[in-house]
């Protein structure tokens, strides 16, 4: 299949054709990575956007249950809903055990959702290398919602946020300090905090651990993109759907306030801008990695290091001074 037929296909609707697009923007072969840029400058035209929502969470707080549970209710509304699931690779083996779609059975089999796990590889912050590309591929593909699940809680894992349009922190109910299991780069930059679980003998837990979350985030400084009463703490149960709907209808209202305030297309702009330094970085380094003479200046610094002549910051220092005067 030719570049333009898949877009023609994706475009369209097909599942398999957008599963095969992004098997493509996966590809680190250099005629797949050509492939993929001029499949997703043909795909730029259709001008279509999907509500993009970042979801990460601690572990054992139900995402997988979560994300079924609250996209299945999307489906309901006859809306389609795309999750791109990033899974942890091992740093050992690099493998990865992509389970995230047999945890979601259910929605799996609903013909108006699509679920596509992917390998973290070696990219950190919580998502993987082409994610972004994979989000662009799912809104030409014409889905309402693209939910982004990271790997997890961490400080790093905040780079989903560079690529959605909200992002909501799952917690689970929890006894002594609560908030130690978050780092606070993560705090701030959550749109919506949902305590799950909050069903059964766990309910009073939930609503405690809420009121928590919702005193630590009265602490943070408003941001000039939030209306009044945002970013706030909220009680779901992925298990029974309490609080679903209500937390659907703060995610529509803020979302539906930053565009009319003009910061949807703003952060968006940002967001592009981002990926393009991003992307200039990464190629920058992947030429110096390619050189030759650079190859034989790093193993030769590396020797130095090793061998305890040269302190690793002093070889920096000459490595890069090298570069600088083209020696």
């Amino acid at each position: 299949m030719d570049t333009q037929e898949l877009a023609q296909r994706v475009a369209s609707g097909d599942r398999r054709a957008l599963a095969r697009a992004i098997t493509l923007i996966e590809s680190a072969r250099a005629d797949h990575r050509a492939a993929a840029t001029e499949l997703l400058e043909t795909l730029r035209g259709t001008g279509r956007e999907a509500l993009r929502i970042g979801l990460s969470g601690t572990p054992g707080v139900g995402k997988s249950t979560f994300i079924e549970a609250f996209g299945t209710m999307l489906t309901g509304q006859e809306k389609r809903v795309a999750v791109l699931a990033v899974d942890p690779s091992s740093a050992r083996s690099g493998g990865s055990i992509l389970g995230d779609k047999t945890r979601m059975e259910a929605l799996s089999r609903d013909p108006r959702a699509f679920i596509r796990p992917s390998p973290s590889q070696t990219a950190l912050g919580g998502v993987a290398r082409r994610t972004r590309e994979a989000v662009a591929l799912c809104e030409a593909a014409g889905f309402d919602v693209v939910l982004i699940e990271t790997v997890g809680v961490g400080q790093s894992e905040t780079m989903v946020a560079e690529m959605a349009d909200l992002f909501v922190l799952l917690m689970a109910p929890a006894g002594g300090d609560e908030l130690q299991g978050v780092k606070r780069g993560i705090m701030e930059i959550a749109d919506l905090i949902l305590v799950n679980k909050a069903d059964g003998d766990l309910a009073a837990t939930a609503t405690r651990t809420c009121a928590d979350y919702a005193g630590a985030l009265r602490l943070l400084r408003r941001r000039d993109y939030d209306p009044e009463g945002f970013p706030k703490a909220m009680t779901v149960s992925a298990l029974t759907g309490a609080g679903l709907e209500a937390a659907w209808g703060e995610i529509t209202a803020l979302s539906d306030w930053r565009r009319a305030h003009g910061h949807w297309a703003a952060r968006r702009t940002a967001q592009a801008l981002h990926w393009y330094r991003s992307g200039v970085e990464q190629g920058l380094l992947a030429r110096l990695t390619d050189d030759k003479a650079v190859a034989i200046r790093v193993a030769h610094y590396a020797q130095a290091v090793e061998a305890g002549e040269m302190s690793p910051g002093r070889a920096v220092e000459a490595f890069l001074g090298g570069l600088e005067s083209g020696e």
